[in-house]
């Protein structure tokens, strides 16, 4: 009887339409360690009033002169935010994973990654927003730098 309204209750919540929506973003921005180096990259994302679900595609660049290595990663992310934007914002937390590639000179690393962060959409003008992110990198396996933190500035286009 219990599984029973439980189905029933599942089947009414997921029968009730929500609103959905898509964005997408290219970003530039920093990472750190050992030094700071320019990230840049595109997140593709949809989803359901305060749960989202993101591809994110970094590339961080290498600086051999300072030891610091190139990053490249591909995230799978999940998104809670608040369901509209409050005063022209949506703050959103984000957590997921995916692969990285990081290499400095003839030394590389491919392997699997965590995420965690959290930012900000701005409503500017219609479906333009800016986006403001920040994430916290952690890289299983023998990378040369295992965590790095990373912020970026964006443009979004929400559809």
């Amino acid at each position: 009887m219990r599984l029973a309204r439980l189905l029933v209750l599942l089947s009414a919540t997921l029968s009730v339409p929500s609103i959905a929506w898509a964005d997408a973003t290219l970003f530039i921005g920093d990472a750190t360690a050992p030094t700071n180096r320019t990230a840049r990259g595109f997140a593709l994302g949809a989803g359901l009033l305060i749960i989202g679900f993101e591809f994110e595609y970094s590339s961080v660049v290498e600086k051999i002169g300072d030891a610091s290595p190139s990053l490249r990663t591909g995230m799978g992310n999940v998104l809670f935010q608040t369901p509209f934007p409050i005063l022209r914002m949506q703050p959103y937390f984000t957590t997921g994973g995916g692969v990285y590639h990081e290499s400095l000179a003839d030394i590389s690393e491919t392997n699997f990654g965590i995420n965690n962060g959290g930012g900000v959409k701005i409503s500017l003008i219609g479906p333009i927003r800016a986006r403001i992110d920040y994430r916290v990198f952690n890289l299983r396996g023998s990378p040369i730098e295992d965590t790095v933190q990373r912020w970026y500035v964006g443009l979004n286009l929400k559809f």
